[in-house]
């Protein structure tokens, strides 16, 4: 039997970058696996004026003054700039994983003998679960991501 336990959705901007949100869900009967469905879009700003202000802002920050035209003159390697959402999760003793992945779609899975690569394998314990989504990056105007979590009871 599988159950869903938590479906989120939203949208974020540019000023959600290096920001986290967090969501808690309850899994009250322990063992099983979870399935974790995560998606966002778009992937890529497409707009190349934007993405070369963005990249000239952070060469500016980044870059020593007498480097900047030179790393400015080769703008377009940067391209395309990209949205990074990544997630977490915690079990109710502590950190299970993350998955710092640069796919827009994911499906990602815990369970008591394997898991995803970033997560830890075991028991699913009952109890107040939370999933992480870490905003690493949003560089178009907005950018939509939905989470499904179902628990796949023994």
């Amino acid at each position: 039997m599988t159950r869903l336990l938590l479906e989120a959705e939203g949208t974020a901007g540019f000023v959600c970058s290096k920001s986290h949100i967090a969501y808690a869900f309850q899994l009250d009967r322990p063992g099983g696996a979870l399935r974790l469905d995560f998606a966002y879009e778009p992937k890529n700003l497409e707009d190349r004026e934007r993405a070369k202000i963005l990249i000239a802002e952070g060469v500016e920050r980044y870059t020593e003054p007498a480097q900047r035209e030179l790393v400015m003159g080769r703008w377009e390697s940067f391209l395309p700039l990209k949205n990074l959402i990544t997630l977490s999760v915690d079990d109710p003793s502590g950190h299970r994983g993350a998955g710092h992945r640069h796919d827009p779609e994911q499906r990602l899975f815990i369970g008591a003998s394997d898991a995803s690569p970033g997560f830890a394998a075991g028991e699913l314990a009952a109890g107040l679960w939370r999933v992480t989504l870490s905003l690493h990056a949003i560089v178009t105007e907005s950018c939509r991501y939905r989470l499904r979590i179902h628990h796949e009871e023994a």
